[in-house]
Protein backbone atom coordinates (compact mmCIF):
# COMPACT_ATOMS: atom_id res chain seq x y z
CA UNK A 1 0.00 0.00 0.00
CA UNK A 2 1.13 3.56 -0.73
CA UNK A 3 2.18 5.82 2.13
CA UNK A 4 -0.57 7.90 3.71
CA UNK A 5 -0.63 11.37 2.13
CA UNK A 6 -2.42 12.89 5.14
CA UNK A 7 -1.79 11.88 8.74
CA UNK A 8 -3.62 13.23 11.79
CA UNK A 9 -2.43 12.50 15.32
CA UNK A 10 -4.51 13.53 18.35
CA UNK A 11 -5.79 16.58 16.46
CA UNK A 12 -7.72 19.05 18.61
CA UNK A 13 -9.24 22.42 17.76
CA UNK A 14 -10.52 24.58 20.61
CA UNK A 15 -12.64 27.71 20.57
CA UNK A 16 -12.91 29.89 23.71
CA UNK A 17 -16.35 28.37 24.32
CA UNK A 18 -15.39 24.75 23.70
CA UNK A 19 -13.88 22.22 21.29
CA UNK A 20 -14.72 21.67 17.65
CA UNK A 21 -12.39 18.66 17.34
CA UNK A 22 -11.16 16.44 20.14
CA UNK A 23 -8.19 14.13 19.67
CA UNK A 24 -8.71 12.98 16.07
CA UNK A 25 -6.27 10.44 14.65
CA UNK A 26 -6.55 9.09 11.11
CA UNK A 27 -4.62 8.39 7.93
CA UNK A 28 -5.78 9.09 4.37
CA UNK A 29 -4.31 7.39 1.32
CA UNK A 30 -4.08 8.33 -2.37
CA UNK A 31 -6.63 6.61 -4.59
CA UNK A 32 -9.23 6.39 -1.82
CA UNK A 33 -12.48 8.29 -1.31
CA UNK A 34 -13.39 9.00 2.31
CA UNK A 35 -16.87 10.20 3.25
CA UNK A 36 -17.37 12.00 6.57
CA UNK A 37 -20.76 11.78 8.23
CA UNK A 38 -22.05 13.11 11.50
CA UNK A 39 -24.45 15.63 13.05
CA UNK A 40 -24.24 19.34 12.38
CA UNK A 41 -21.60 20.92 14.59
CA UNK A 42 -19.52 17.75 15.05
CA UNK A 43 -16.46 19.38 13.45
CA UNK A 44 -16.44 18.23 9.82
CA UNK A 45 -16.09 21.74 8.36
CA UNK A 46 -13.46 22.67 10.95
CA UNK A 47 -11.46 19.58 10.03
CA UNK A 48 -11.60 20.54 6.36
CA UNK A 49 -10.39 24.06 7.12
CA UNK A 50 -7.40 22.61 8.98
CA UNK A 51 -6.63 20.16 6.16
CA UNK A 52 -6.58 23.03 3.65
CA UNK A 53 -4.41 25.30 5.81
CA UNK A 54 -7.15 27.84 6.52
CA UNK A 55 -7.03 27.07 10.26
CA UNK A 56 -4.55 25.32 12.52
CA UNK A 57 -4.97 22.78 15.31
CA UNK A 58 -4.71 23.81 18.95
CA UNK A 59 -3.06 20.49 19.79
CA UNK A 60 -1.83 17.42 17.94
CA UNK A 61 -0.23 17.06 14.52
CA UNK A 62 -1.30 17.30 10.90
CA UNK A 63 1.21 16.02 8.34
CA UNK A 64 0.83 16.32 4.57
CA UNK A 65 3.17 14.21 2.47
CA UNK A 66 5.51 13.90 5.45
CA UNK A 67 5.56 17.63 6.28
CA UNK A 68 3.97 18.97 9.47
CA UNK A 69 1.52 21.72 8.58
CA UNK A 70 1.62 24.63 11.04
CA UNK A 71 0.97 28.36 10.94
CA UNK A 72 4.72 28.92 10.82
CA UNK A 73 5.26 26.58 7.87
CA UNK A 74 2.45 28.25 5.92
CA UNK A 75 4.21 31.62 6.18
CA UNK A 76 6.66 30.28 3.61
CA UNK A 77 4.97 31.65 0.49
CA UNK A 78 6.61 29.18 -1.89
CA UNK A 79 5.57 26.20 0.24
CA UNK A 80 2.04 27.58 0.78
CA UNK A 81 1.56 28.10 -2.96
CA UNK A 82 2.57 24.52 -3.74
CA UNK A 83 0.50 23.17 -0.84
CA UNK A 84 -2.64 24.94 -2.06
CA UNK A 85 -2.02 23.71 -5.60
CA UNK A 86 -2.01 20.13 -4.33
CA UNK A 87 -5.20 20.43 -2.25
CA UNK A 88 -8.45 21.58 -3.84
CA UNK A 89 -11.37 22.63 -1.60
CA UNK A 90 -15.01 23.18 -2.55
CA UNK A 91 -16.92 25.04 0.16
CA UNK A 92 -20.48 24.06 1.08
CA UNK A 93 -21.59 27.43 -0.29
CA UNK A 94 -19.52 27.46 -3.46
CA UNK A 95 -20.69 31.00 -4.24
CA UNK A 96 -18.15 32.39 -1.76
CA UNK A 97 -15.35 31.04 -4.00
CA UNK A 98 -16.54 32.88 -7.11
CA UNK A 99 -15.44 36.47 -7.61
CA UNK A 100 -14.39 37.17 -11.21
CA UNK A 101 -16.40 38.59 -14.09
CA UNK A 102 -17.05 35.37 -16.01
CA UNK A 103 -16.94 31.60 -15.74
CA UNK A 104 -13.89 31.34 -18.00
CA UNK A 105 -12.05 34.02 -15.99
CA UNK A 106 -12.88 32.13 -12.79
CA UNK A 107 -11.17 29.00 -14.10
CA UNK A 108 -8.24 30.89 -15.60
CA UNK A 109 -7.53 32.94 -12.46
CA UNK A 110 -6.00 30.14 -10.39
CA UNK A 111 -4.02 28.86 -13.35
CA UNK A 112 -2.41 32.25 -13.90
CA UNK A 113 -1.60 32.34 -10.19
CA UNK A 114 0.31 29.09 -10.66
CA UNK A 115 2.45 30.84 -13.25
CA UNK A 116 1.33 28.70 -16.18
CA UNK A 117 1.89 30.07 -19.70
CA UNK A 118 -1.13 31.62 -21.39
CA UNK A 119 -1.56 28.83 -23.94
CA UNK A 120 -1.66 26.22 -21.15
CA UNK A 121 -4.18 28.35 -19.21
CA UNK A 122 -6.46 28.60 -22.25
CA UNK A 123 -6.15 24.90 -23.01
CA UNK A 124 -7.05 23.88 -19.45
CA UNK A 125 -9.84 26.46 -19.25
CA UNK A 126 -11.45 25.08 -22.41
CA UNK A 127 -10.96 21.49 -21.23
CA UNK A 128 -12.67 22.00 -17.89
CA UNK A 129 -15.47 24.11 -19.34
CA UNK A 130 -16.29 21.14 -21.59
CA UNK A 131 -15.83 18.60 -18.78
CA UNK A 132 -18.18 20.47 -16.43
CA UNK A 133 -20.66 21.25 -19.25
CA UNK A 134 -20.33 25.03 -18.91
CA UNK A 135 -20.05 25.94 -22.59
CA UNK A 136 -23.35 27.83 -22.60
CA UNK A 137 -22.42 30.06 -19.65
CA UNK A 138 -18.66 30.54 -20.11
CA UNK A 139 -18.94 34.33 -20.56
CA UNK A 140 -21.60 34.88 -17.88
CA UNK A 141 -20.85 36.37 -14.47
CA UNK A 142 -20.85 33.66 -11.77
CA UNK A 143 -23.37 35.54 -9.58
CA UNK A 144 -25.93 35.19 -12.39
CA UNK A 145 -25.66 31.41 -12.54
CA UNK A 146 -27.99 28.80 -11.08
CA UNK A 147 -26.94 26.88 -7.98
CA UNK A 148 -25.84 23.89 -10.05
CA UNK A 149 -23.88 26.07 -12.47
CA UNK A 150 -22.11 27.80 -9.58
CA UNK A 151 -21.15 24.44 -8.10
CA UNK A 152 -19.85 23.21 -11.45
CA UNK A 153 -17.89 26.45 -11.96
CA UNK A 154 -16.23 26.08 -8.56
CA UNK A 155 -15.39 22.47 -9.38
CA UNK A 156 -13.94 23.45 -12.75
CA UNK A 157 -11.77 26.16 -11.18
CA UNK A 158 -10.38 23.74 -8.58
CA UNK A 159 -9.99 20.70 -10.82
CA UNK A 160 -8.22 22.72 -13.53
CA UNK A 161 -5.27 23.03 -11.13
CA UNK A 162 -5.16 19.22 -11.07
CA UNK A 163 -4.87 18.77 -7.29
CA UNK A 164 -3.88 15.47 -5.71
CA UNK A 165 -6.45 15.96 -2.94
CA UNK A 166 -10.04 17.03 -3.51
CA UNK A 167 -12.05 18.08 -0.43
CA UNK A 168 -15.77 18.80 -0.74
CA UNK A 169 -17.99 20.08 2.07
CA UNK A 170 -21.62 19.03 1.42
CA UNK A 171 -21.32 19.18 -2.40
CA UNK A 172 -25.04 18.43 -2.90
CA UNK A 173 -26.23 21.24 -0.64
CA UNK A 174 -28.68 23.67 -2.27
CA UNK A 175 -29.10 21.64 -5.46
CA UNK A 176 -32.31 20.25 -6.91
CA UNK A 177 -32.68 16.54 -7.67
CA UNK A 178 -31.23 16.79 -11.18
CA UNK A 179 -28.32 18.91 -9.95
CA UNK A 180 -27.55 16.45 -7.19
CA UNK A 181 -27.57 13.52 -9.60
CA UNK A 182 -25.23 15.35 -11.99
CA UNK A 183 -22.72 16.08 -9.23
CA UNK A 184 -22.92 12.55 -7.80
CA UNK A 185 -22.28 11.01 -11.21
CA UNK A 186 -19.45 13.43 -11.97
CA UNK A 187 -17.67 12.81 -8.66
CA UNK A 188 -17.97 9.05 -9.06
CA UNK A 189 -16.11 9.41 -12.35
CA UNK A 190 -13.58 11.82 -10.79
CA UNK A 191 -12.18 9.05 -8.59
CA UNK A 192 -8.74 7.94 -9.74
CA UNK A 193 -5.76 5.93 -8.41
CA UNK A 194 -3.74 9.11 -7.86
CA UNK A 195 -6.40 11.27 -6.23
CA UNK A 196 -7.41 11.34 -2.57
CA UNK A 197 -11.00 12.51 -2.05
CA UNK A 198 -12.60 13.66 1.22
CA UNK A 199 -16.30 14.43 1.18
CA UNK A 200 -18.70 15.51 3.93
CA UNK A 201 -22.33 14.67 3.23
CA UNK A 202 -25.61 13.89 4.95
CA UNK A 203 -26.81 12.01 1.87
CA UNK A 204 -26.63 8.29 2.64
CA UNK A 205 -27.30 7.28 -0.97
CA UNK A 206 -24.38 9.40 -2.16
CA UNK A 207 -22.10 8.03 0.57
CA UNK A 208 -22.97 4.48 -0.42
CA UNK A 209 -22.26 5.16 -4.08
CA UNK A 210 -18.89 6.88 -3.73
CA UNK A 211 -17.20 5.97 -0.43
CA UNK A 212 -14.29 3.58 -0.15
CA UNK A 213 -14.37 4.29 3.59
CA UNK A 214 -16.98 6.04 5.75
CA UNK A 215 -15.88 8.00 8.79
CA UNK A 216 -18.53 8.69 11.42
CA UNK A 217 -18.02 11.63 13.78
CA UNK A 218 -20.13 12.11 16.91
CA UNK A 219 -21.47 15.14 18.74
CA UNK A 220 -18.45 15.03 21.03
CA UNK A 221 -16.22 16.06 18.07
CA UNK A 222 -14.48 12.70 17.87
CA UNK A 223 -14.26 9.95 15.27
CA UNK A 224 -16.70 7.31 16.43
CA UNK A 225 -15.83 4.62 13.89
CA UNK A 226 -14.42 4.05 10.41
CA UNK A 227 -16.04 1.54 8.07
CA UNK A 228 -14.24 0.19 5.01
CA UNK A 229 -16.75 -0.14 2.17
CA UNK A 230 -14.59 -1.53 -0.63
Amino acid sequence: MKEALIKLKNLTYAYPEGRALDGLSAEFYPGRCYVLQGPNGCGKSTLFRILTGLDFASEGEYSFDGKKITAGVMKDRKFAKEFHRRIGFIFQNSEVQLFTGSVEDEIAFGLFQLGLPENEVRMRTDRYIRLLELEGVRTRAPFRLSGGEKKRTALAAVLSMEPEVLILDEPLSGLDEDGQEWIMHFLENAKSPGRLMLIATHQKEFAGRIADEEIFMNKYHRIERIEKMR
